[in-house]
């Protein structure tokens, strides 16, 4: 274990791995502050550049430009009151107001300390939690990782969107398209309908890219030219200074919000599907009721910024703990981390860390390389993001068109994957006009062959069906599915029930 530290340890600080992920989380910063461009989209357009890399160069720098993406969203929130992800909408409460009282430096540090802060906190976690996991889930069989999996599957689509059905329809789509070209196990080909181009199936990547990246490109068309060229602008003006010493007495003399709101980000970031779009406005909630002043919250409240930021932040190492320990991505984001890493022949599942412990440790070492990283650049360039935050949308929708082409070219050579890409983004952009979660349906891709390649283990070790149901690990797992299911459905008829009664005064 020693001698695969040493090893990680001496991949990550190389200068050109330094080098590309200083590149990578300032590309994540920049790819969040842009209202309307996710941080998935930038992991994604990230993922072909990184075919040619090594696997721990490649993985460096793409959670590089996780962790740049996930404090990103704080520029555009504090000087322009618009958060640039979900992640970071808990963000405009506080740190806008306190721009717009003439502290915007002020506000920005914070958040990026924050971010640090909650970053190596949830690596800290991911270390201690990990490990255990793994080798607890080295002892599962086939029936446990389907019902795991089943699982998975019902926690993302009752967390992810309004409607549990339409969470579960999505899913389904995304197992559907799992499906299509050679079976896992024997190589046939199945469901192609006579078209040459399904045959070699519908790669994950050009799904990925699909769904999230020109799906976004079409709703960008929606807006007129004449509102894409004028961009955003700031009307932000004040002190620009990080006051680094004030900022660091708010948050170390105060830690129990910090440390509060990290651990509810990692708890949050574990859970498949749910991700920091709800960890930063949860742990903000928390900080407000347990604060002694909560009428201060929304009109610059320091504590409010370190809540959110250190909330949404800390789910990065959160999700990597069912990633590494289990091989289930806990976001979008995870799951094209989980493909990079099958990209380059390494298998992913609770062996992972016993059989490539140097890629697993250099993931460690790269998110806390990758925080301190983040939090230089943002704090170096807080003034230049004034103007980077108003670069007309007509200049970038074509460029990350370009990447996303580029990209789903590159993974196979095929001409055919562009075609499938245009369509998987047509179906992308309905699915978001019609209000339908996408997360679901792309994890659904990533799961489904796992679980059909259990199920069919599982009926080959016994045709028992019936241990799905005897074994206690699965029957537990499976039992959880279902209160998954039915909590969302209580839920669900709690929030309608008051309007299907009609108002007396009419």
């Amino acid at each position: 274990m020693i001698d695969a530290f040493l090893v990680a340890l001496n991949g990550v600080i190389e200068p050109y791995t330094l080098l590309l992920m200083a590149i990578g989380a300032l590309a994540g910063i920049v790819s969040a502050a842009i209202p309307g461009f996710t941080i998935t989209m930038a992991i994604v357009l990230t993922l072909p550049l990184t075919f040619a890399m090594p696997p721990l160069q490649g993985i460096a720098v793409m959670l590089s430009v996780y962790v740049g993406g996930l404090s990103g969203g704080l520029f555009s929130a504090a000087l322009l009151g618009i958060p640039g992800t979900p992640s970071s909408v808990a963000t405009t409460f506080d740190a806008f107001p306190m721009a717009r009282s003439g502290l915007p430096g002020k506000a920005l540090a914070l958040g990026l300390w924050s971010s640090f802060f909650g970053s190596l906190i949830s690596i800290v976690v991911l270390i201690l939690a990990a490990p255990p996991l793994a080798l607890l889930a080295v002892k599962l069989g086939p029936w446990e990782y389907f019902a795991l999996i089943v699982f998975a599957l019902t926690v993302i689509a009752s967390l992810v969107g309004d409607s549990l059905l339409r969470g579960l329809i999505a899913g389904l789509v995304g197992i559907g398209l799992a499906t299509v070209g050679p079976d896992p196990l024997m190589g046939r080909e199945r469901f192609t309908f006579g078209y040459e181009m399904l045959s070699a199936g519908i790669p994950f990547l050009v799904v990925l890219i699909g769904m999230y990246a020109v799906s976004q490109l079409l709703s960008e068309l929606e807006t007129s030219p004449k509102q894409q060229a004028q961009g955003s602008t700031s009307l932000i003006s004040g002190d620009m200074r990080p006051h680094n010493l004030e900022t660091l007495k708010a948050i170390v003399l105060r830690p129990v919000n910090v440390i509060r709101s990290s651990l509810i980000g990692v708890f949050i970031g574990a859970v498949p599907g749910a991700g920091s779009s709800i960890s930063n406005l949860l742990a903000y909630d928390q900080a407000k009721r347990s604060s002694s002043h909560p009428e201060n919250f929304g009109k610059g409240e320091p504590q409010g910024v370190i809540a959110s930021e250190s909330g949404n932040s800390s789910t990065a190492g959160g999700g990597l703990i069912p990633l590494i320990a289990l091989g289930i991505p806990g976001s979008a984001v995870d799951a094209v981390l989980m493909a990079a890493i099958m990209v380059h022949g390494i298998s992913i599942g609770p062996r992972l860390i016993l059989d490539n412990p140097e890629l697993v440790y250099g993931m460690f070492l790269s998110m806390a390389v990758a925080s301190v990283l983040m939090l230089c650049i943002g704090l170096l360039l807080m003034r230049a993001f004034l103007n980077l935050l108003n670069v007309p949308k007509y200049f970038i929708v074509p460029v990350v068109l370009s990447c996303c082409v580029i990209g789903a070219f590159t993974l196979n050579n095929r001409i055919t994957d562009l075609y499938l890409l245009a369509g998987v983004g047509v179906v992308g952009y309905l699915f978001k006009k019609l209000d339908y979660p996408l997360a679901p349906l792309v994890l659904g891709v990533v799961l489904g062959p796992i679980a059909e390649t259990n199920l069919r283990r599982a009926f080959q070790t016994s045709t028992d069906w019936t241990l799905f149901f005897t074994r206690p690990i699965s029957a537990a797992l499976l039992a959880l599915a279902v209160a998954s299911i039915v909590y969302s459905i209580v839920a669900y008829l709690r929030r309608s029930r008051p309007s299907s009664i009609p108002d007396s005064t009419t």
